[in-house]
């Protein structure tokens, strides 16, 4: 890629004082051959396959760090769902698996792993109830490992059944790690038409149509586009997604440079760009507070659907001309816990459960990083879940839940998780139970837009 001085300039000013960065270089690897009659053998292959191919992946990521000078902030892993190799391993061997791929996470230092997964928008096979049964556990016993479930998609309709078990491993999990505030639901997420190459956390795992190892890169800039818009006060609307779009294609042409470097010199394929806006707890990086500084006195009044529509299809639009190569999930993610903008917009009560649920409509992935009250019961968490799977079912578009039933907290309290994952406040579920709905079980059949073919 031929880089203009003026574009490195720009470049420079942008991750000095506005927060750029890579948000993750995540190398997918194939674990397919990995299975084996042989217990030991078969994670000894696991931690052996992993560490070869991204035994240099650190490395390499800080070394072009310090060459082109823009922060590789995550460097990360994900693999086949393992339980696609499971076969009819225990619960407490899928546990020990996972500690595998802890030990190998932390052996390469790498900051999370993930792919300890299961697909079953359809049905479940014996290996993925075993797996899903062991998430808990699993989750409570590494640091750095990550967990998702597919419990539906639009060809296929959604798994009541696998809803309403995921409410029940949700309430465990959190439970299970109840003195650090339920970490280990910040490590696990439920989707509806989950992709194949998402190098973001914590949803990422190396689906059936890859190869045997790629890497793929997830660009941030929130603070980058916030600072645009603010040195365009009085522009129009569609001014304004002329200056976003603008923006994400600067980002995106940093982003796809640094992760060619990094792709060229492991010796693997280069995979996607992810042009997704992900937020930190810095200051001024925060998809709320670009939604604000387009006219929203706070981020949750009317008018925030519409300016996140806006918002995400300036940024696919620029970030699309910049990539070779665009996929993952693309758009906007708006985790409370990680944007200053949305913990404020909640605090201050523009900002409720049921308008994060609407904005998940026109956003990249979902309900992520909401805090909820301890008391929420496993059926309600269920119902949830099956309202985010809907409006991804019937969009066509990756939804997702990565919620926390934090055991002992009330509505309006605050909870630390640290680093990425943030501070969040606690929010308020519905006080009318969904119980029956959710004990009916079955499939919801799949739409009438599955019938595309």
């Amino acid at each position: 890629m031929d880089i203009t001085l003026n574009e490195m300039l720009e470049t420079i000013r942008m991750v000095q004082m506005e927060n750029l960065d890579i948000r993750t270089v995540t190398m997918g690897i194939s674990l397919k051959d990995c299975a084996d009659a042989d217990f030991n053998k078969m994670k000894d292959r696991i931690y052996g396959k992993i560490t070869h191919y991204a035994g240099q992946l650190k490395s390499v990521a800080e070394q072009v760090e310090k060459e082109y000078g823009i922060p590789i902030i995550n460097k990360r892993i994900s693999v086949t769902p393992i339980a696609e190799i499971l076969g009819d391993r225990s619960v407490s061997e899928a546990v020990e698996i996972a500690k595998t791929l802890d030990r190998a996470a932390k052996d390469l230092d790498v900051d999370f792993l993930g792919g300890f997964s299961a697909l079953v928008h359809k049905g479940m096979t014996k290996a993925d109830a075993t797996l899903i049964e062991a998430i808990p556990e699993a989750l409570t016993v590494t640091d750095r490992v990550c967990s998702s479930v597919s419990i539906g998609n639009t060809k296929a309709g959604i798994n009541m059944d696998a809803v309403r078990k995921m409410g029940e491993i949700i309430k465990e999990a959190a439970e299970k790690t109840k003195e650090q505030n339920g970490i280990a639901c910040a490590k696990l997420v439920v989707f509806c038409n989950p992709v194949e190459d998402n190098p973001f956390m914590a949803g990422a795992f190396h689906g059936a149509g890859e190869g045997e190892v790629v890497l793929n890169v997830g660009v941030s800039g929130p603070g980058v586009v916030l600072n645009a818009l603010k040195r365009h006060p009085d522009a129009d609307l569609g001014e304004v997604s002329e200056v976003i779009k603008k923006t994400a294609f600067k980002i995106t042409r940093a982003g796809e440079l640094i992760g060619r470097v990094v792709a060229k010199r492991l010796g693997v394929p280069f995979g996607i760009m992810d042009l997704s806006l992900a937020p930190t707890n810095a200051m001024n990086d925060s998809v709320a507070e670009i939604l604000e500084e387009m006219g929203l006195e706070r981020v949750g009044t009317h008018g925030t659907i519409a300016a996140l529509a806006l918002m995400n299809d300036a940024v696919k639009k620029g970030g699309a001309m910049a990539s070779s190569y665009v996929g993952g999930l693309s758009g906007a993610f708006i985790p409370v816990s990680e944007d200053n903008g949305m913990i404020r917009g909640v605090q201050e009560g523009a900002l409720t459960l049921s308008k994060l649920e609407a904005m998940t409509c026109v956003c990249s992935v979902g309900l992520d990083m909401i805090a909820v009250t301890g008391d929420a019961s496993a059926e309600t968490l269920s119902a949830i879940i099956a309202d985010e799977a809907a409006i991804g079912m019937i969009n066509k578009k990756t939804t997702a839940v990565r919620i926390i039933p934090v055991p002992g907290k009330k509505a309006g309290e605050m909870v630390e998780f640290g680093g990425l994952l943030g501070r969040a406040p606690i929010m308020e579920v519905n006080q009318y139970n969904s119980v029956k709905f959710i004990q009916r079980g079955g499939r919801i059949p799949a739409p009438i837009q599955a019938l595309s073919n």
